[in-house]
């Protein structure tokens, strides 16, 4: 009874709208037209997708750059401020509320809006790189810094990632940085043969909760592009270009197409995670499966 309303909106929000979408993607579905015009047109869309479709290929290919790049920085960010952020100092409450505000702000349009005007021409960024002589250009109308600005965004935006390395860090027991500071190991040595080995769970979690999110960047790359991907589709990513084809194109059973390819490249990365995860992810119980 107490899980029925959970249940019924599941069913009415979810799993509903994802079968449908799953029918819609053997038809040439367009929004515009009547469910009379419906036409079922089999694997159509998805051999154009693959074989007739150099738009899309070139959509996998930003969306894997965006996520290879943006969610190692990010994690390298969030673990190192969370291990400045661990040691028991004045205002060190203060400080992380501050680092974490930006994860609160999300994928939102207002931040989005933020970024183009600090990067264009006239923006902020620019009037900093002028102190020093330096003259800066429209970093996010030129295609080969456009995507590189969304990718600073991604890694500023560190602070989800670095409150769970600050739990983690929270759990490694004291007596074992105090018996290897007996035996002589210094800070780097450490680090990497006790806090590291000690921290893999939580660094595997951050890994696939990050990765997947990578993966679906689509607000930053909407506003910045003014909804095209460009400039020269140089920020199409994959979510993008689907909801273009969807909702700007109208080629919904395409778009569906789209949306249930990503699903499966999504869980099949998902599953590569875990299977390598147990040759590196150690946990204190022992069980490394």
């Amino acid at each position: 009874m107490f899980l029925s309303p959970w249940l019924l909106g599941l069913m009415a929000i979810t799993a509903a709208p994802m079968l449908m979408s799953l029918v819609l993607s053997f038809t040439n579905y367009d929004i515009l037209s009547e469910w009379s015009e419906l036409k079922f047109i089999g694997f159509d869309n998805y051999q154009r997708m693959f074989t007739e479709d150099p738009t899309f290929w070139h959509s996998v290919q930003v969306t894997v750059l965006y996520a290879v790049v943006a969610t190692p920085l990010k994690l390298a960010a969030a673990l190192g401020v969370a291990l400045l952020l661990s040691r028991n100092m004045f205002g060190v409450g203060l400080f992380r509320g501050l680092f974490y505000l930006p994860s609160l702000l999300g994928g939102s349009v207002a931040l989005g809006i933020v970024w183009f005007t600090m990067f264009n021409r006239d923006g902020s960024f620019n009037s900093f790189l002028g102190l020093f002589g330096i003259e800066g250009e429209g970093w996010v109308n030129n295609p080969d810094y456009a995507l590189s600005t969304l990718i600073l965004l991604a890694v500023w935006q560190f602070g989800a990632p670095m409150v769970i390395f600050l739990a983690g860090l929270k759990q490694v027991p004291q007596e074992l940085y105090e018996a290897a500071a007996v035996d002589g190991a210094g800070a780097i040595r450490r680090f990497f043969s006790i806090t590291l080995p000690m921290l893999s769970p939580v660094i595997f979690f951050n890994l696939v909760l990050e990765t997947i999110h990578g993966f679906q960047g689509f607000t930053s790359a909407f506003v910045i592009s003014g909804g095209t991907g460009g400039p020269v589709d140089s920020t199409l990513m994959y979510t993008l270009y689907l909801y273009i084809k969807g909702f700007t194109d109208y080629e919904m059973g395409y778009a569906s197409a789209l949306a249930w390819v990503f699903l499966a490249a999504v869980g099949l990365l998902t599953v590569v995670l875990f299977t390598t995860g147990r040759f590196w992810v150690h946990y204190a119980d022992g069980d490394d499966r």
